[in-house]
């Protein structure tokens, strides 16, 4: 008993019951740390995530936001305007918290001075695409009235080819007529049928003229 008592005492000096409960109360106290984001900086995050996101998606994809939003500001969709002066407003909102050390209304005037150079520049980039976008290539109702020269037989009814030139270039189509004209021929253009032509020999139009 002697023995048991002194093992006993001996625990309780190495290992005291209160040093244990302050262990647990430290660890509880300390719990997880929180990252703490000024709401500002989150808002300007937000836009300039956001913002230039979108306006990549815009690019790429050939404006479909544009094309849900009909509006334009001489010629360029409104939509890469808007979306460049956001992503900027965050850009510049960022610049100034973070660079400049200002914040509040000072930073939002900053974004603001962003926003309004990055939609200027966003202007000037869409106006010089538009205006380097090539003309729409002209259609087979634009060749009526062209000549054409019958490269391949046109049996009446049936169809042959034919070659007409427009805009500098010869263009081989396919071409029908009412009666057979044969290879060689320069005949006219009067109509289109389907992707192919509708054509008529030179002479018999002189012929009906007559």
């Amino acid at each position: 008993m002697v023995r048991r008592t002194a093992l006993v005492a001996r625990r309780s000096a190495r290992y005291p019951v209160g040093s244990g409960d302050r262990s647990v109360v430290t660890s509880e106290a300390s719990g997880p740390s929180m990252i703490d984001i000024p709401v500002e900086d989150l808002v300007f995050v937000v836009c300039a995530l956001v913002g230039g996101g979108l306006l990549l998606i815009t690019v790429l994809l050939d404006d479909i936001l544009g094309a849900i939003f009909d509006f334009d500001v001489a010629g360029v969709s409104l939509m890469p305007l808007l979306l460049s002066f956001v992503s900027m407003f965050g850009v510049g909102g960022l610049f100034a918290t973070q660079v400049l050390d200002v914040h509040g209304g000072q930073a939002a005037i900053v974004g603001t001075a962003f926003g309004m150079a990055g939609m200027g520049i966003a202007y000037g980039l869409f106006s010089v695409l538009r205006r380097a976008e090539a003309d729409e290539p002209f259609s087979t109702s634009d060749l009526i009235g062209d000549t054409a020269f019958v490269s391949v037989g046109i049996p009446a009814g049936h169809y042959g080819s034919v070659l007409v030139k427009k805009e500098g270039q010869t263009h081989e189509y396919s071409a029908t007529a009412s009666m057979d004209v044969t290879v060689g021929t320069t005949a006219r253009v009067i109509g289109v049928a389907g992707n192919g032509l509708i054509v008529e020999t030179i002479s018999e139009e002189r012929i009906d003229r007559a």
